[in-house]
């Protein structure tokens, strides 16, 4: 059943149609930013997010004029409510990706678990029209949230399709971002400006830069003179987001795209099916091997898909909905078993799950060869269950197991999945990803990668990674839990849990958090430190490099459990952070509490606790800072010798015998 369909994609500043010709991202002058003819010597000021730049043009995405902090951060129940547990799985799906606007059936919440406090269960349904679940297609999906969250970036982010009003943690009902005390939000909109050779372009220091130091994604200000032509062009933050883009897959945001209206596949599957030992193969430019859609259920044994083409654009399209993946599946189920996928063309995922597509994968080998192609991949509310697979991804922003916008589930059993290229972690998430039995493997990138209100639970996993040194970076880590404000997730609670197996770092540090709500859980985990060893934990703002938050305002909020564990190394945190750790059943940490105040700005009223179960112990290698101490186990010094344990109000708990002093505002030796 093969047909050539036309690839129909919505821009937010207009329909272009991206089967005929080049992505173009928004290739649209906004006549509102040119001067008013009778002031030919007056200039405007335009800020927004790159979409597109080269010599002789730039395209913005208006409508976000910054990246504030994480604003709402437990302010009053402001925050979406994961009820500790869950979010939606109920047949509308997962919700708590990085999308910043998901399909309607994905982003509705179900009454009470999820529910955002005080408010709606919906988020504005900005994402271009996105099916739900059920493969319906929203209409109107531009509406407001009418709940009570406050705008966690404290300004309104880019909303990619131009809802009517603001971004996707707005939901205030009064069409208001609390980020802005109640400031109507900026409509989204594309302007471009031409470049010139007198174009001046400045840096966030103030420094002379070129037009070539400015990427996709990075935050500006443009300076346009009435003949619509760049003055200056000043950059305000830099490109933040992770995976598809930061800190695992770190790369510009997404820009205004929208789902495609019909997908180009060399084969197309609509009607259930049943094939053996069939070749799939596709040259075409942004076209899909194998698409099955219309609620088809497909079952394929023993196939060989090849996908190559040097002319495919890849980015935002195949990262959010799947073009040019060598098997796509939208709607309806695939059973795929025996397979061998081989990509080299941009984009050009393995196998992609969207909407109210399930792909059942097993036994089967997948490689990519190019950038923006994982293994395997889901966006949108898709799901995906591998089994035994053997991933090996060689591109950029090209995680063996990924996720984008939209969120979804993954469960992976068995199997090895190994990414090679830089900012191409093992597993990105914008999903709730759940790991069995693997080994996972990132040679140029860190392990893990979550964004936002999501999750990772590996189960008895062999996790390596190794993120290479970037100037972008305040430091280098193996698992990272932050927010990008890329829109590429809903703000909220990440979740990383590992039991049993082992992780290895081979640089920097181990675990890091930043401008976010996170939840670690360790359990029997056999950690290997990398040979600097940076930090077992750090829980602290960051300097915006990436434009994760406001600098000042963009600390973590941590809770941190360790069970039957060994930990190695210090744990920093700052007073703009929250961070309550807890060690149990015969833990021992060896390293100190470091207060760190570098990313703090003016600085907060954040806190450090930590509680020591009966059968667990803290070894001290330095002198350490807390607010509140709970221990009914042992303290001792790396020296062997008794640790003092003083007040900030000069109380001294503990008379010590050795060089280190723990320096805390409240302590009990019971719990």
């Amino acid at each position: 059943m093969k047909k050539k369909a036309v690839f129909c994609v919505l821009l937010a500043g207009g329909i272009l149609m991206a089967g005929c010709q080049n992505k173009q991202n928004a290739a649209v002058t906004d006549t509102t930013a040119e001067a008013d003819e009778n002031s030919e010597k007056d200039t405007s000021e335009v800020t927004g997010r790159v979409t597109e730049i080269s010599d002789t043009e730039i395209t913005l995405s208006t409508g976000d004029p910054g990246r504030g902090d994480r604003g709402g951060r437990n302010e009053g129940g402001g925050e979406r409510n994961r009820n500790e547990e869950s979010r939606n799985q109920d047949g509308n799906g997962p919700n708590g990706d990085e999308e910043h606007r998901k399909p309607a059936g994905d982003s509705q919440k179900t009454d009470g678990n999820n529910q955002k406090t005080g408010g709606s269960n919906q988020k504005p349904d900005g994402d271009d029209n996105k099916p739900g679940r059920d493969g319906q297609r929203p209409e109107g999906d531009n509406r407001g949230g009418d709940g009570d969250v406050q705008n966690q970036m404290g300004e309104s982010r880019e909303n990619e399709s131009a809802p009517e009003q603001g971004n996707e943690n707005q939901g205030r009902g009064d069409g208001k971002t609390s980020g802005e005390s109640g400031a109507e939000l900026p409509e989204s909109r594309t302007v471009t400006a031409v470049l010139t050779s007198a174009t001046e372009f400045i840096n966030e220091e103030g420094g002379i830069i070129s037009a070539s130091d400015i990427k996709t994604g990075d935050i500006v200000t443009v300076e346009i003179d009435p003949e619509n032509t760049a003055v200056k062009v000043t950059v305000t933050g830099l490109s933040g987001r992770m995976e598809p883009g930061g800190s695992g897959e770190m790369g510009g945001p997404g820009g205004g795209h929208s789902e495609p209206e019909i997908y180009e596949a060399a084969t197309e599957y609509s009607e259930d099916t049943e094939t053996e030992g069939e070749t799939y193969s596709s040259a075409g430019k942004d076209e899909n091997a194998v698409h099955i859609l219309n609620g088809a259920n497909v079952s394929m044994r023993d196939s060989t898909v090849t996908r190559t083409s040097s002319d495919s654009t890849g980015g935002d399209s195949a990262s959010f909905y799947g073009v040019g993946a060598a098997i796509l599946v939208t709607d309806g189920t695939a059973d795929i078993s025996g397979a061998v996928i081989d990509t080299d063309s941009a984009g050009g995922a393995g196998i992609f799950s969207y909407g109210s597509g399930t792909a059942n994968v097993s036994d089967s080998v997948i490689t990519t060869k190019q950038d923006t192609s994982g293994g395997i991949h889901v966006a949108g509310g898709g799901t995906l269950h591998a089994e035994n697979l053997t991933v090996e991804t060689y591109g950029e922003s090209s995680a063996a197991i990924r996720s984008d916008r939209g969120s979804g589930v993954m469960t992976v059993k068995g199997g090895s999945y190994i990414s090679n290229g830089t900012g191409s972690p093992a597993v990105y998430s914008t999903a709730d990803i759940t790991v069995e039995d693997a080994v996972l493997t990132a040679g140029g990138s860190e392990a893990v990668c979550i964004e936002g209100l999501n999750s990772v639970k590996l189960i008895n996993c062999i996790l390596t990674g190794n993120i290479p040194e970037n100037e972008q970076n305040d430091c280098n880590w193996t698992v990272i839990l932050y927010q990008s404000m890329s829109g590429d997730s809903e703000v909220g609670n990440s979740t990383f849990e590992m039991t049993g197996g082992s992780l290895t770092s081979k640089n920097g540090g181990l675990f890091y958090t930043t401008n976010t709500e996170s939840t670690f859980y360790l359990k029997s985990v056999d950690i290997t430190p990398s040979s600097s060893n940076d930090f077992f934990l750090k829980c602290t703002g960051n300097a915006n490099k990436r434009g994760w938050g406001t600098s000042g305002a963009n600390g973590a909020d941590c809770t941190f459990t360790a069970d039957s564990q060994i930990m190695e190394g210090d744990i920093i945190w700052d007073s703009i952070s929250t961070l309550a750790c807890t060690f149990g059943d015969n833990s021992v940490f060896t390293g100190a509490f470091v207060k760190d105040e570098s990313h703090a700005g003016n600085g907060g009223d954040g806190r450090a606790e930590l509680i020591i179960d009966a059968s667990s112990a803290w070894n001290v290698t330095g002198d350490s800072t807390l607010s509140s101490l709970k221990c009914s186990g042992r303290i001792v010094g790396a020296d062997k010798k008794t640790v003092s344990i003083v007040g900030t109000d000069g109380t001294e708990y503990v008379k010590g015998d050795g060089k280190y002093t723990i320096t805390v505002d409240s302590y009990s030796s019971s719990i």
